[in-house]
């Protein structure tokens, strides 16, 4: 049994591509997942599969499951809470509770190529950011609204889905992750 975070990009924003917690949870069970767990209306999912199979085929039934059952595409990005813990663990900004939020996690669905990086790294922004192989880690000068340096911007720039969490976020899912038993 292994435990898998998907994380589902544009779901339940600005009234479009809408998704009830339950449904979402639903189309989890229908595809054979179980222990499922969301958190918040933004599509963040922890869940249990029998087989330890790759993210790749993951994100693919998962995708293919929700554009069954709601007629529209959601990318999704899959994680697990060994990579989360990582991922946490190296945040070159070091976020403390009274910074939590103006510091985010981009998620991509692959690396993006080094020429579209190279270009990104000349970027001028009084926001900060660090491409670290699938994610980039980003401490914004002020707020997250107030940036150019957003999910569409960056999913442009690199030329890769992506999917924006804050830091609250992240750690809450770690928090979920550990505190309940497979």
């Amino acid at each position: 049994m292994a435990r898998y975070i998907a994380i589902l990009r544009g779901i339940n924003v600005g009234g479009k591509k809408k998704i009830l917690m339950k449904d979402l949870k639903e189309v989890f069970m229908e595809i054979g997942y179980f222990n499922i767990q969301t958190y918040v209306q933004s599509g963040n999912v922890i869940f249990d599969s029998e087989n330890d199979i790759s993210t790749t085929k993951l994100e693919k039934n998962i995708e293919n499951a929700i554009e069954k059952a709601n007629k529209f595409k959601v990318n999704v990005i899959i994680t697990t809470p060994p990579r989360l813990k990582k991922i946490i663990s190296n945040n070159p900004f070091k976020p403390k509770a009274d910074d939590l939020k103006r510091n985010y996690l981009v998620l991509l669905k692959k690396n993006p190529k080094p020429e579209d990086i190279g270009e990104l790294e000349n970027f001028h922004s009084p926001d900060e950011f660090k491409i670290d192989g699938d994610h980039i880690y980003v401490r914004y000068s002020s707020k997250y609204s107030d940036s150019k340096l957003n999910n569409n911007f960056f999913e442009n720039k690199l030329g890769v889905s992506a999917s924006t969490r804050n830091w609250r976020t992240i750690l809450k899912l770690e928090e979920i992750t550990e505190s309940t038993p497979t």
